[in-house]
């Protein structure tokens, strides 16, 4: 056990590898999917695409502090859709991306610092492929409700709209975090929130990209109705 388990005095966090975090992992995946259907969940569907037939491929973004529960309701309300997540390059990357792969998603490792470059050229690849990406645009270190560059580059690349999606919940607990992460309490209602898509147009100057990557941020700010 002791060798499975290896923890990081100095960043003060627990490093569990091996067959205990496969352990955790499969419980988390089932507690959360026990969780999520206590919720009651509402959809405000501006890009039109529940309960439609699979369109074009498209970036799904969401913000980092409403992370938990957007594998579950991608699978659940755009199930027509398969594609790819892009998962931090980090230690703690690989726990979330074995979430993730139980509810049906591949994984692409890398951030904007880390592996960002390849990351974005697989992003590409998988779009090309006529499927969808999910990118956590201010993730995994922050700022919170920042967007990085990464998104917009792989927006202009590949030609691909970027579909915001956001949850928002009646009631929650926030963790002390640097993004103050957000758990729903049991049986509060869930506002999925779709769209409307937004597209990025290719730039030639670094204020145009600059100028693009916050009307991407503001569009996205649009939907939170907390903070």
């Amino acid at each position: 056990m002791e060798r499975r388990r290896r923890i990081n005095n100095a960043g003060g966090r627990l490093k569990i590898q091996g067959q205990t975090a496969r352990v955790l992992i499969a419980l988390g995946y089932c507690l959360l999917q026990l969780w999520a259907r206590t919720l009651r969940w509402k959809i405000d569907d501006r890009a039109a695409l529940v309960d439609q037939p699979r369109g074009k491929p498209f970036i799904g973004a969401t913000w980092h502090n409403r992370l938990l529960f957007w594998a579950y309701a991608a699978r659940r309300y755009l199930s027509q859709y398969h594609g790819s997540a892009l998962i931090s390059a980090s230690r703690d990357g690989e726990l979330i991306a074995d979430l993730v792969q139980r509810f049906g998603f591949d994984v692409v490792r890398g951030s904007s610092s880390r592996k960002g470059a390849s990351a974005i050229m697989q992003l590409a690849a998988v779009l090309d492929g006529g499927r969808i990406v999910g990118v956590v645009p201010d993730g995994p270190r922050g700022p919170a409700y920042e967007i990085a560059p990464g998104i917009v580059f792989l927006a202009q690349k590949s030609g691909a709209p970027i579909l915001p999606m956001n949850l928002e919940f009646s009631s929650c607990w926030r963790l002390r975090s640097w993004d103050r992460f957000i758990l729903p309490r049991p049986f509060s209602t869930v506002h999925l929130t779709l769209g409307p898509f937004h597209r990025i147009p290719p730039t030639s100057t670094d204020a145009e990209f600059e100028s693009e990557r916050l009307r991407l941020q503001n569009a996205m700010m649009e939907s939170l109705k907390t903070r």
